[in-house]
This record gives C-alpha cells, structure tokens and sequence, in this order.
C-alpha cells in the first residue's frame, strides 16, 4: 500500500485520497505556478490510524523515505545543524473544512536548527521568532495546551526591527512557552526533529474527531468517515525580511462578484496571522504599492487559475525575500448575489455555457440575493463600525463566548460579538444568527466561516473591546450588557443598539438575466412563480434531458 504521494504534476490520485488542499497543489504544479516542495499522507492513513488508534504497518518507514527525497530536493536536512529543513504540516480533507483541524508550521526547528538557521540568514530575530512561532503552534495543537494559557507570552518583540533587545525578549517569550508546557503536563518538545514530524503528523489525524470538526461536518452534511489527508512541505517564510509577507486572494469580490481581486495582506508575517484574525491586515491592494513585482505575479496566477477552473478561485500565498509561493488553492464557492454574478459573468465571457451557469447557482442563492440593510440612522445609532465580511443583516441579543451564545440562543436570536474567533467558536458560530469581532479581515476566521454559514458578518471593529469575563463590549465610551439587543450590517460595517428599520435592495440586473436563461429553457411564463421556482424548474428540465451533463 502506498500512503505517500508527492506533490508532483504526476500524481493521478483523487481529490479523496490526496485530500482538496493536496490536490489543488497538484494542479498548480501542473499549471507551472509556484509551489513549494513536499508530499502529502492520504486520508486512507487517517481512516487506519482512527480505526486503530495508531498509525498503519510500514507507514514509517514510508515518511523517512518521502523526508528523504524533499531533503535531496532542498539540499537540507530535517534537524540539521547546516541548512536545515523546515517544514509546515496541513490538514486537508476532501471537502474544505476551514480553521477545522490541526496545522503546525516551522516544524524542525530545534534548539540546533534554529541556531543553524540564524547563521545562515544572518538574522538571529527572524530565527528566533520562527522557533517561538513553532513551539506555540507545537504546545496549541499537538501537545493541548490551551489558548488562554499561551495568551499571555509576549509576542511584540517579532514585530520590531533587529535588535539586542529584541532578540532577547524573543529568548525570554520562548523560556516562558517552554515553562507554560512544562507546568501544563510534564511534556517536553523532542529536540529530534523526525519525532516532531510523528507527533504533528498523528495530532493532525486526531483532529478529525475534535468537537469543532464535528460541529462544522454535521452543519455542513459532510460525512464523518472520510478523514484528512496531511500536506508536508518545504516551510517558506512570510516573516523573512521586509520584502516578506503572506496573504489570501479572491479573483473575485466575495460579496459582489465584481471582477477585481479582492483580499488581505500582511507584511513581514507568516499566514496563520491572516487567518486567526488577531493581526490587522491591510486589503490586497497594498500589495501592488510596496511590492509590484510579487503583484504582477499574483495576478498572473489568478487569472491562470480562472481558465483552468472557470470559476473565481481563491489563494493563500506567501512571498519570502521578493518570491512568490502559492499555498492553497480553491475554486470560490460564491454565494448569493456574488454567486450570481459570476456565473453570468462567466457565461458572457464565454468560459461556460448558460446551461452550466443555472447548474451553478442554487435556488438557496436566489433567497439570500435581496441582500437586506439597516436603513439610515439617527446621530449616534451607530455603536461601532468594521468592515462588512458578510452580507445581511442580523438582530439579536448580545453574547461574548461562544457558551453564552448556545445558551442565549435556546431564548432567542444572538448576535455573537468577539475579540476574534478560533476553531473552539464553532458551537457558537452555528448558533448566533450573525458575529462581530474587533480584529480580523475579510479573510479571518470569522469572515470565512459566517459566509459559509450564509450568517452576517461585521469584522475587524477597532474601536470595540470585548470583555468576556464581565460579559460586555464597549465601544463610543458606552458599554452594552450580555442581552443587549443589537444589528448588525453585514454589508455596510455598521452594528446599532436596539432593533433598526430594514430595507431590502433591489434585484440586479445579472438576476433578471439569469432567470430569463431559465425561463427559455421551461418555456413558461414567469407569472406567479417565485425566482427560486423558476430556477428550480429549468435546472429539473436540464438534469431530466441529460443537459446538465454536458452544459
């Protein structure tokens, strides 16, 4: 049995053996795009080591061998004392499960190898914040200590220049990381880095069953017996230097389905600072003022990757010493007005043909069009202001953990208001009927998992303080109670106190369009069916003439 694939333009296997992150590197390798080197462990390893609780016959002596080629590959070695190889280790099932399972990065990063690392960059602060990032991510995900114990190291010295001072606060904040595991359970971090990889490996699989995981696949009806797959690759570094950086793309606007790229980024950082939401981002366009030439080459790439998928698509990337690496891959999954649009997008431009534009978008895409508001407020109606993540409007009462807003929920609609969300928020997200946080962007947790829940979404509210423990939020120099009644506008940023007049927008001109598509295809009159109905109908007539097979 072969557990191990590289990420190669070669490899033939499914999306549901290499898992849709794997994948998608694959296809990116084949398109020329840049990837970073590495291999990736099937989902059919995940299903053995769940089943047994261990991990199968012959599968370690299949890991050395695939360790051995990236190191032949790179010229590094894992845990080496010169060059050393640094690795990030990603979960990915086949279907997209985001911030659901386990990821630790700069994984190798021993005691020795971060010295060997220091020596070869000549930059002791980037190694050292590199190794402080891997021991808090190794502590968080692989070993169980929890957030709020690590919440407290010190994180500001990476984010000054190079510097003595700097340095040393970065040694003392991993003495702190190193004391905080040591007191949470005895456990150490190996100092071999192959036993690291092991670890990180099985901590990933283990995630599967988290209660997160399965909160998320059971909202989303996805099947429980799948498993991930793991993606091993070569580490690339956002936090390199000044011309460093990570971020996510959208070749298309989320929200709208406007033909522009749409996104975040953040210099000088490494990508689970976007994601996490805890990091203020700036949006894709400063990319273009402070680095061209990693612009240019991100454009080119997504405008590849619509023709290859035609589809908007969205991309992690990160850019080390002016290089662009591109991390992940997916075809957008828009919805509501942005679904819409694209697919009438797409069809005028040719890339699909209008039968496959009215396959593409659902009948619960059409509910969600008429995007509602909060209509024009009075002098100081506004409590606080972030950018809409996630259109519509949401109204209900306030709850500051993901806890109080199940139980807020079982009396009434909740509006769950965070510093930022994590993966432990899931049970909270699905049952508040929207989410605000002070940080984050477009791109942060909050953002991507409200959008696929279809809930409203304000985020990255900077003047906010949420106070979890008093159960408050403050923003304006008012503070508001748990169960204070309040909206928020997906769309606009805007979050009211109390329950403010609605407006609906109208149907755009894509929509009238899309279902006058389908009103060929029926030949009926639209009169007296629903927008829906009307769609439903013709997609019923092209899957019954086999259209939908070759639309």
């Amino acid at each position: 049995m072969t557990w191990i694939h590289p990420l190669s333009p070669e490899v033939e296997e499914s999306v549901e053996v290499l898992g849709a992150k794997a994948h998608g590197l694959v296809v990116l390798r084949r398109l020329g795009l840049p990837v970073p080197p590495g291999f990736v462990i099937s989902t059919e390893v995940c299903r053995a080591f769940l089943r047994a609780g261990r991990l199968p016959s012959g599968f370690g002596a299949q890991l050395a061998a695939a360790v051995a080629d990236l190191e032949a590959v790179t010229h590094r070695r894992l845990g080496g004392a010169e060059r050393p190889l640094v690795l990030s280790v990603r979960s990915g099932a086949s279907v997209s499960m985001p911030g659901m399972m386990s990821t630790v990065l700069n994984l190798g990063l021993t005691t020795g190898a971060t010295t060997a690392l220091a020596d070869e960059t000549g930059d002791l602060r980037f190694a050292l914040d590199s190794r402080l990032r891997f021991l808090t991510g190794f502590a968080s995900e692989v070993l169980g200590v929890g957030p709020a114990t690590l919440a407290g190291i010190d994180r500001a010295a990476a984010r000054q220049s190079t510097s003595t001072s700097t340095s040393s606060r970065l040694t003392e904040a991993i003495h702190d990381v190193e004391r905080l595991i040591a007191e949470h359970g005895g456990d150490t971090v190996s100092e071999d880095a192959a036993r690291q990889l092991d670890s990180a490996v099985t901590a990933v699989f283990s995630s599967w069953n988290t209660p997160r995981a399965k909160a998320y696949r059971e909202l989303h009806g996805i099947p429980h017996d799948l498993g991930t797959a793991v993606t091993v690759q070569l580490m690339v570094f956002g936090n390199r230097d000044q011309h460093s950086g990570t971020g996510v793309a959208f070749s298309r606007d989320p929200s709208t389905g406007e033909h522009v790229p749409f996104g975040e980024v953040l210099f000088g950082r490494q990508g689970d600072d976007v994601v996490s939401g805890t990091s203020l981002t700036g949006p894709l366009s400063e990319l273009a003022d402070r680095e061209p030439a990693m612009w240019t080459r991100l454009l080119s790439a997504l405008t590849r990757l619509e023709e290859h998928y035609r589809d908007a698509c969205y991309v992690e990337f990160t850019f080390e010493a002016g290089e662009l690496w591109v991390l992940q891959v997916r075809p957008g999954r828009f919805v509501g007005r942005a679904a819409v649009r694209v697919a009438v997008d797409l069809a005028d431009s040719g890339k699909i043909g209008r039968d496959e534009a009215l396959l593409r978008v659902s009948p619960h895409h059409l509910a969600q069009l008429r995007t509602p508001r909060i209509a024009a407020t009075g002098p100081g109606a506004v409590f606080t202001r972030g950018l809409g993540a996630s259109p519509g409007v949401a109204v209900g009462r306030v709850a500051t953990t993901a806890d109080s807003a199940v139980r807020l929920a079982a009396r009434g609609p909740v509006v769950l208001i965070r510093p930022e969300t994590s993966p432990l928020d899931m049970h909270g997200l699905a049952a508040a009927s929207g989410v605000v946080t002070a940080r984050g962007g477009p791109a942060s947790h909050a953002a991507v998992v409200a959008r696929s829940l279809g809930k409203p979404a304000v985020v990255g509210a900077a003047g906010l303080t949420v106070d979890p423990v008093g159960g408050t939020v403050r923003a304006g120099g008012r503070t508001l109670p748990e169960g204070t009644l309040v909206a928020l506008d997906g769309t606009s940023g805007e979050v009211v106190v109390g329950e403010p007049r609605v407006t609906t927008s109208s149907a755009d001109p894509q929509l009238h369009r899309l279902l006058a598509w389908a009103d060929d295809i029926t030949a009926d009159e639209p009169t007296g069916r629903t927008e829906p109905e009307r769609l439903t109908a013709a997609q019923a007539v092209l899957r019954r003439t086999g259209r939908a097979a070759t639309g």
